[in-house]
């Protein structure tokens, strides 16, 4: 059995906002980090810390974020793209731009994960993991 461990992460995201969590915890890998510091870096969540839970577990907490006057999440829309079961990889020519710049892609590069913008900047492709706006 193989369980996608990035899109259970995308998923407790998704039901964090829904329901109007203001903390969320994810279980830890070095991936999920580094998706969790692009939606930092992006605007997307208003903090994260990593904690250790016992000798060998640890959890990302995660703050959402919500507009201070009506309370709407700022992710609108998350989604997996590249499964286990149909990887997407792209060159750094065709690489995707979500909503015409305004929405995030997400990308897994040789050069470590980035957003879509800095990959075009230093032409390098991947393997595609998500949309985000």
């Amino acid at each position: 059995m193989i369980t996608d461990k990035i899109a259970d992460c995308l998923t407790i995201i998704r039901n964090g906002y829904l329901s109007k969590n203001l903390i969320i915890e994810i279980p830890f890998s070095n991936l999920k980090k580094d998706i969790i510091n692009i939606l930092y870096n992006q605007g997307f969540i208003s903090s994260y810390k990593i904690i250790k839970i016992n000798k060998f577990k640890l959890i990302i907490k995660v703050a959402m974020k919500y507009n201070k006057d009506t309370g709407i999440s700022v992710i609108k829309c998350i989604k997996r793209i590249s499964k286990p079961s149909l990887r997407k990889y792209c060159n750094y020519k065709n690489i995707p731009r979500v909503l015409n710049g305004l929405g995030i892609a997400i990308i897994s590069t040789s050069k470590g994960v980035m957003t879509d913008k800095k990959a075009r900047e230093k032409k390098i492709g991947g393997e595609i993991i998500c949309y985000i706006y």
